[in-house]
């Protein structure tokens, strides 16, 4: 028997949160954003008396989501919804780059090690404190209820539906780099186009002997799907920039990592570590990634790179 202990962070209210996960890309936030805010957290509460604390997996569910763009009558595509800046002397507006911002409200379950059972009500008390400090994917933590602790055994389904069920209403982020690699190796495809094929509608006519035209439209492969950047490449080898935030940690250029994933009621979950992403590393093929715990090996033919 195996009990895995967790936090349930829920219902978290962020406000502007940063919504460009990828150069191309505009929507939920970038698996980057939560590992770094959990590993933040982890921070904190190692120099509050918590030396040991480890906060090593999350998986990430929304519920509420709402992107600051508009589509007004007539328009193809839609526009972002930009902050003003302060007026110039002369009362002319300044230039601005476009941010795509986006409110939203979700639940964060982390699996935790390194804290005895007689220090979990301190535990819990020391990350309800930190999380109305902090950031969250770049966006203000507005509230966030009570954290929860759950101790779920693996080996018992109804423990793991009881956990599950505690993130409902929601949609949990999932990857699935496994069905680009199906569609690049049954197809012979590059990486660019086994992405797009999953993401396009195709959209059909049918026309009856009557003469009446029914219009169908589908995607390849049924459920959300969805482009997550994943993390990042290095395209120059390590070494140190001019007037670098960090004068003890090699720099290098990277771009982003793109991948498919999927939103998938927590009902529909079979195994935790479906779920549960964390960081991992591959200097070979200078990869710096999140994945989820039952992800196979990154390879850099199955990838897609900004």
């Amino acid at each position: 028997m195996s009990i895995r202990q967790f936090l349930l962070l829920p219902k978290i209210n962020i406000h502007n949160a940063n919504a460009m996960s990828s150069p191309y890309t505009i929507g939920f936030p970038a698996m980057t954003a939560w590992l770094g805010a959990v590993h933040a957290l982890q921070r904190q509460l190692r120099q509050h008396g918590f030396p040991d604390v480890q906060l090593t997996s999350v998986a990430v569910v929304c519920h509420q989501f709402d992107l600051q763009t508009y589509k007004g009558p007539n328009d193809f595509v839609q526009s972002i919804i930009g902050t003003a800046n302060p007026l110039d002397k002369d009362g002319s507006r300044p230039a601005f780059i476009e941010e795509a911002r986006c409110h939203l409200q979700v639940s964060l379950l982390v699996e935790y090690f390194g804290v005895d059972s007689d220090d979990r009500e301190q535990l819990l008390e020391a990350v309800n404190q930190q999380i109305q400090r902090m950031k969250m994917a770049g966006g203000d933590v507005l509230s966030a209820k009570k954290i929860e602790p759950l101790s779920v055994d693996e080996d018992d389904d109804n423990d793991l539906r009881k956990t599950l069920k505690k993130l409902m209403l929601g949609y949990v982020l999932i990857e699935r780099r496994d069905l680009m690699q199906q569609t690049m190796l049954d197809e012979n495809k590059d990486a660019l186009d086994a992405l797009l094929d999953h993401l396009k509608i195709m959209h059909r006519a049918q026309q009856d002997e009557e003469g009446k035209v029914t219009w169908t439209s589908k995607r390849l492969t049924a459920g959300w799907l969805v482009p997550i950047a994943t993390g990042f490449q290095g395209i120059s080898e390590l070494g140190k920039a001019k007037n670098q935030r960090d004068p003890n940690t090699p720099h290098r250029f990277a771009e982003s990592v793109i991948t498919l994933g999927e939103f998938k009621m927590p009902y529909r979950i079979e195994n935790l570590d479906d779920m549960l992403w964390q960081t991992h590393v591959d200097l070979e093929q200078n990869l710096y990634l999140c994945q989820t715990l039952s992800t196979p090996t990154y390879s850099t033919s199955n990838i897609f790179g900004a």
